[in-house]
């Protein structure tokens, strides 16, 4: 028989130090992972995080919910992202991952959203018919430099034993790209590199309209969903470490050394997003210092959905891309989310929004 239990934070927190969380045949959550959900400052204490469904006393799924709001007219509008959703194979075919969906539903009054999803996840949201797309984000990914030896395995497994040869591939053609951007030298202007959003970066977005204040990005950088490790979680199927993985807190100042950009930088395995953007400037500066950011340490691809900066990058010459295409992220709302908004709101996401900026 199938039953379900959820988690609040102090139930999360329980759950986790008991160690009753490793005790089945997959992890339904890290530890790491629950930490930063509980202290998610969007968080209320008694909204649920995380969902277990269970056949009798085995584990056979669950369904995380990632909590977020939005402020309208002054007044604050809670919500919730579904961060993961998984029903193990052994138990397919007995409808867990609906139950599990409609138990969010009721948790969070249908006040539901969704961005980067699977083919077989989006399916399974269409099926329902309780989700609609909203405008997408039309974006760019940026090659910089080649890394055949990851991307060509992993599309055509068949060719695992050939990644030696990739590799040299990509260390001669990277030594060609490393002498063509030999010419970008590190700004002339004052900027800063930062772990973590300071101070005088407080007041300075808070001049604009955002998901996200300095608290909340202080608080993904100190409580992130992956850790650096060269380890895997075999047992959990979604992001828990990586070999690489660094936030950077970038500030940037105008001649008259005022600050004018500050931006969260967030870079995995080579990869870069640029998860919040804030500026007064025409980010000409901006695209300089990331140029100069890019080769200093040998980033692989951005993938950008900020307009804005994909419009200057694509009008200045000194922005060391070796190839480019188009790009879009999509989101779905639940139906009842949507009527519950003011008509025509821009929900105004940045790359970062919904959990983006963890992962």
């Amino acid at each position: 028989m199938i039953h379900l239990k959820t988690f609040n934070k102090k139930q999360l927190g329980e759950f986790v130090s008991s160690g009753d969380f490793k005790k089945y045949d997959f992890l339904p959550i890290t530890a790491h992972r629950a930490r930063s959900h509980i202290n998610n400052p969007k968080a209320n204490d008694d909204q649920t995080l995380l969902i277990l469904a269970f056949d009798d006393e085995n584990l056979a799924g669950y369904i995380g919910c990632f909590p977020d709001n939005f402020i309208i007219d002054g007044k604050v509008f809670n919500y919730a992202w579904l961060s993961t959703l998984y029903v193990s194979s052994n138990f397919r075919g007995k409808r867990i991952a609906q139950s599990l969906l409609q138990k969010a539903f009721e948790e969070y009054n249908e006040n539901l959203a969704l961005t980067e999803f699977t083919k077989e996840a989006e399916g399974l949201y269409n099926k329902m018919g309780t989700f609609e797309y909203i405008r997408p984000k039309v974006g760019k990914r940026y090659y910089f430099r080649t890394d055949l030896a990851t991307i060509i395995p992993s599309k055509k497994p068949k060719t695992e034993n050939l990644k030696p040869i990739f590799s040299l591939g990509d260390a001669l053609l990277n030594t060609f790209i490393s002498v063509k951007n030999c010419f970008i030298q590190k700004p002339d202007f004052k900027f800063e590199i930062l772990d973590k959003v300071d101070s005088e970066s407080v007041d300075f977005i808070s001049k604009f309209h955002s998901n996200r204040n300095a608290e909340e990005l202080n608080w993904a950088i100190e409580n992130p969903w992956v850790l650096e490790s060269k380890n895997k979680e075999e047992n959990y199927l979604f992001s828990s470490f990586s070999e690489s993985i660094n936030y950077f807190w970038i500030k940037i100042y105008d001649k008259k050394n005022v600050l004018e950009t500050c931006a969260l930088l967030f870079v995995r395995n080579g990869h870069l997003k640029i998860s919040y953007l804030f500026s007064e400037s025409d980010l000409e500066q901006f695209v300089t210092f990331l140029s100069y950011f890019v080769v200093k340490n040998k980033i692989n691809y951005l993938i950008s959905y900020q307009t804005e900066f994909n419009k200057k990058a694509e009008s200045m010459n000194i922005f060391p891309k070796i190839h480019q295409r188009n790009m879009e992220r999509r989101y779905m709302f639940h139906k009842q989310l949507i009527k519950n908004l003011p008509n025509g709101f821009d929900p105004n996401f940045q790359d970062g929004d919904g959990d983006c900026v963890m992962t």
